[in-house]
């Protein structure tokens, strides 16, 4: 379990910890880390840094809790913000069955 600190005005007040609870595809005990999630909107790749999600060690599904999920929308909706982001890079390879055949491939596709 992750520790939850409620601040209000910058002074802690509680810490609590927040139970993800058990993955619902095998039935794992979930773990808190902090991702880079990607979204797409509207053909923009958006990626979200840092985000703290609940992600099962043994198959990877991830959950997110309600309100951070509101304050990822939140961010994605954030035209200012999003303007203002760093650009990152990324390859585009498009698939062709016929050349993964050429060069040896020979599986059910």
């Amino acid at each position: 379990m992750q520790k939850i600190r409620i601040c209000i005005r910058g002074n802690m007040i509680k810490t609590k910890e927040y139970d993800y609870g058990k993955c619902d595809i095998c039935d794992t005990l979930m773990v808190e880390k902090h991702i880079k999630q990607d979204f797409w909107i509207r053909g923009e790749l958006i990626v979200i840094e840092n985000l703290p999600v609940g992600v099962c060690p043994q198959c990877g599904e991830k959950v997110v809790r309600a309100e951070i999920g509101q304050l990822a929308i939140k961010l994605i909706e954030d035209s200012d913000k999003i303007a203002k982001a760093p650009r990152i890079s990324v390859p585009s390879i498009k698939f062709d069955a016929k050349e993964l055949e050429v060069n040896g491939y020979r599986g059910d596709i």
